[in-house]
């Protein structure tokens, strides 16, 4: 099957495999297997035929009960619906007081985001701290767990920008991908939420530009660190924040990575 890093779909401009990431360790992602996207409630009869084709079994959605209620998503034949918003909705899903937070942060030593008035950084931070998006967090890798061998998961929010950004940041540092690749796969999100504004598809030659773009890219993606700083400073590492946050075991993690590195 053909590698391709953009999907090219008539209903969306940022649909994407996160296969072939290189990580720390020499390994792959495999591709055809994970894929990250923008809203998936234009898509046209051909793009479910071919999203059928691609064998893309799981679509997690990542918006608000109120997003999936106005623009639902267009589903095509085999595929299964998941659930997963990932901004809490009721006072339940998030922290009570702002003292609850602040206790959480010193007690797991959540340090401050790097970077000159980051505060995109800093919303990421505390979506990453949030219960309600660590459950949603959860439902992402739980389906991954036990998505079958041939078949592919997508996760998505509107733009595909920051919602679904934060999501592929963690599935990429759960995967031992290097921080830098991770802002770089952030960065080329930017890029092509431009197109996503101005209702355009980028053509052949500006999709080849644009991943040659994001190949060679020096700039950090600072408000991405919002994750992966948090995670390696703030826990530990991914392994403790998957066990002991997320909810899942050593085995699980090492499955994970079995199933999704080559």
């Amino acid at each position: 099957m053909k590698h391709d890093r953009l999907i090219t779909l008539d209903g969306t401009v940022n649909f994407r495999d996160l296969g072939g990431y290189r990580n720390k360790d020499g390994q792959h992602l495999k591709w055809n297997k994970i894929y990250r996207a923008d809203s998936l409630s234009s898509l046209s009869a051909n793009d479910e035929a071919k999203l059928e084709e691609m064998r893309v079994t799981i679509d997690c959605d990542l918006r608000s009960t109120n997003e999936q209620a106005m623009a639902p998503d267009q589903l095509w034949d085999g595929v299964q619906y998941i659930d997963c918003h990932l901004y809490a909705e009721t006072r339940d899903g998030s922290f009570a007081k702002e003292k609850d937070r602040a206790v959480y942060k010193f007690l797991h030593h959540i340090p401050k985001i790097n970077g000159t008035n980051n505060f995109l950084g800093e919303i990421y931070q505390n979506v990453i701290l949030s219960p309600a998006s660590q459950a949603a967090f959860a439902k992402v890798f739980a389906n991954l767990l036990t998505l079958p061998e041939d078949e592919g998961l997508v996760f998505h929010c509107s733009a595909g920008k920051d919602r679904t950004g934060m999501t592929a940041a963690l599935l990429l540092t759960a995967l031992g991908v290097d921080d830098k690749t991770i802002s770089q796969d952030y960065l080329l999100t930017n890029q092509l939420y431009s197109f996503g504004l101005k209702k355009q598809i980028p053509s052949d030659s500006e999709m080849i530009n644009l991943v040659n773009r994001m190949n060679v890219t020096q700039g950090e993606g600072t408000a991405i660190k919002g994750v992966t700083q948090t995670i390696n400073e703030g826990f530990g590492g991914f392994d403790k924040y998957f066990i002991k946050v997320l909810g899942f075991s050593k085995e699980d993690l090492t499955r994970l990575r079995e199933l999704y590195l080559e």
